[in-house]
């Protein structure tokens, strides 16, 4: 077996000397914990195969002579990428009611990774899945045509490039092909004009063709989904066709262009694949977030990033946030959920809660193993896999300590955005009192933070709360997608 970057050692979590006995001590005390008829977590499930494979490498004297061969002759330079968490307290005193531990999990790529020895050109199988419906005519349509041609500009003779219009229907403008004729390709694109309704579905399942004519693990293969429109009743097909497309490494990112699409719909399908969702405010903004997208596409390091979260059976995982590059919610229901891709200069951030049971015994404890794998683009193709088990100390004397600055940081603004979530959850339980008291809480806190036109933005929404029961369509998205831009910081992304 080749050495593919998973290190049977570190998944057992014992060292290179260990014996026979203590490899299959090993094997048994993480059965008892991971093992599916002890833990129902689909990420226990997940993270079991691993395990299994591990112990079968190293209870096996071929194999894993054969292992150690292969790792000693691996080449020490090869680059990496490490995972480092670190949880909101490491000292919790024993309760008689649950309480609330948050984890951080930075995938931080091999700091080398700028140097000129380790870098490649990224190369894109990308393909634009362009709204062509009727209300996509005028300024829009002409918009999304120069982004179009930008972005055909700046890409390489080596990318591959598609575009796939869709209305009611697809039509292929550009096959799947490298980019040796820019001039065809745009003159293609200006061709474009639109007509019919919206079916998301038609628009994805022509770029997933699209895409895997030329998909490769070399290749970043993405798809850039712009839409202005709701679908109706492709929902579910769309999101099994993103599951699908997600196994097989292709990413999709969404973009809403105006108020009428459907922004849950759009979320659930990026976050499906490890891609982002976007909300684009004005046709005119439409080049400059599509030309920033794909720009960061050009500056990956590890594509196909996926972790894994394992908490222990008693302990339940909450929620589950990509912080950064591109403030996401994740879901949580699969073994391995999908991140994306890791940029070269900066790290994939994700914050995770889990609720702790009540009457913990004094000691240390585990509270969740966290494992991601993915596959670095260096000169040789490498899948990577790297696991972190957290603990934390059960004592009578713990005294309350404040999270580290990055939790508390994060916890902050990520409470912006929940604050506007759980405003759009009383009002679908009927409680507008409630969720005018979140738009209200809101507003103060974004005044606080100096954010003055989005505060307003919260009162003027709490304000038509009142009124209507009911947030528009342009306030919602706003504060939803703005709130969860602060998670960036001054050095944000895009943004609408």
């Amino acid at each position: 077996m080749a050495y593919d970057g998973f290190d049977p050692y570190s998944v057992l979590g014992i060292a290179q000397t260990a014996t026979a006995e203590e490899v299959k001590l090993a094997y048994r005390r993480l059965a008892r914990r991971l093992h599916p008829d002890a833990n129902r977590n689909p990420g226990a499930g997940a993270q079991f195969q691993y395990i299994n494979k591990a112990y079968e490498m190293l209870s096996d004297p071929a194999q894993r002579q054969a292992y150690e061969k292969a790792h000693a002759s691996d080449d020490a330079d090869r680059p990496y990428f490490t995972l480092r968490v670190t949880p909101s307290r490491r000292r919790i005193a024993p309760l008689d009611e649950p309480q609330v531990v948050y984890l951080l999990a930075d995938i931080i790529p091999d700091p080398r990774a700028t140097e000129a020895r380790f870098r490649r050109d990224t190369r894109l199988n990308l393909v634009l899945a362009l709204d062509r419906s009727n209300s996509m005519n005028g300024a829009r349509l002409n918009e999304v045509k120069i982004a179009a041609h930008q972005i055909i500009d700046h890409l390489n003779e080596d990318d591959i490039f598609s575009i796939v219009a869709f209305s009611d229907r697809a039509e292929v403008i550009i096959p799947a092909t490298p980019v040796n004729d820019k001039p065809a390709m745009k003159a293609r694109v200006s061709m474009m004009t639109a007509s019919g309704g919206t079916e998301i579905f038609q628009g994805l399942n022509g770029a997933v063709a699209e895409a895997r004519r030329y998909l490769a693990p070399r290749l970043v293969n993405h798809i850039l989904l712009l839409t202005d429109g709701h679908t109706f009743g492709d929902q579910p097909q769309s999101l099994q066709l993103a599951r699908t497309a997600a196994q097989e490494g292709i990413v999709v990112s969404a973009m809403g262009l105006g108020q009428e699409w459907n922004d849950e719909f759009l979320d659930e399908l990026a976050s499906a694949t490890g891609g982002t969702s976007a909300y684009i405010n004005s046709a005119r903004a439409v080049a400059r977030f599509m030309n920033s997208h794909v720009r960061n596409l050009s500056n990956v390091f590890a594509d196909r990033i996926q972790v894994s979260i394992a908490p222990d059976s008693d302990i339940k995982l909450e929620y589950v946030f990509k912080l950064q590059p591109s403030p996401q919610p994740l879901t949580i229901g699969q073994g391995f959920i999908p991140l994306g891709s890791l940029h070269r200069n900066r790290p994939i951030s994700v914050l995770m809660q889990f609720e702790l049971p009540p009457g913990l015994s004094n000691g240390f404890r585990s509270v969740a193993r966290i494992v991601t794998i993915g596959d670095i683009l260096a000169e040789r193709i490498s899948s990577f896999h790297t696991m972190s088990d957290t603990s934390v100390e059960v004592a009578a004397d713990a005294m309350i300590e404040n999270p580290p600055t990055a939790i508390l940081d994060a916890l902050g603004k990520l409470t912006l955005y929940r604050m506007q979530e759980r405003a759009q959850e009383a009002l679908e339980q009927g409680d507008v009192r409630k969720a005018t008291q979140h738009l209200e809480n809101l507003a103060a806190r974004l005044a606080a933070l100096g954010e003055t036109e989005l505060a307003q933005q919260a009162r003027s929404e709490a304000q038509q709360v009142a009124h209507t029961a009911a947030l528009t369509d342009k306030g919602r998205k706003t504060l939803k997608y703005q709130t969860r831009h602060l998670l960036l910081g001054s050095d944000g992304g895009e943004v609408g």
